[in-house]
């Protein structure tokens, strides 16, 4: 079964740049059939798509809200997805969280805080 660990989240000043990681583990799964994906959930608000990438970074989709300060990435020989965010904004405060989809099969992290904030 796959499981994800996102690491990276904290407080950062706005204007500011944090890098985020999800490392996959589990026994059974290959880690480069699944899709990675960033979501990030604010307090009273609906998670919110940030960004995607194919499983052999073929394509990669990014959300309005990040769109221009973001960068999805992946590294299947050591089972990671990073998200690079810059320029960031307070709005951008949220529980930030990577999903791994292949076919029917899926996982989620228990995600990471970032805040940005003086």
């Amino acid at each position: 079964q796959l499981q994800l660990v996102e690491s990276g989240g904290g407080l950062v000043q706005p204007g500011g740049s944090m890098s985020l990681s999800c490392a996959a583990s589990g026994s059974g799964f290959t880690f480069s059939t699944y899709a990675m994906a960033w979501y990030r959930q604010a307090p009273g608000k609906e998670r919110e798509f940030i960004a995607s990438i194919g499983w052999n970074s073929d394509f990669t989709r990014y959300g309005s809200s990040m769109k221009g300060r973001v960068a999805i990435s992946r590294d299947n020989a050591k089972n990671m997805a990073s998200l690079e965010m810059n320029d960031l904004r307070t709005e951008d405060t949220a529980i930030y969280y990577c999903r791994a989809i292949s076919g029917n099969k899926e996982a989620w992290g228990r995600g990471t805080q970032v805040t940005v904030s003086t």
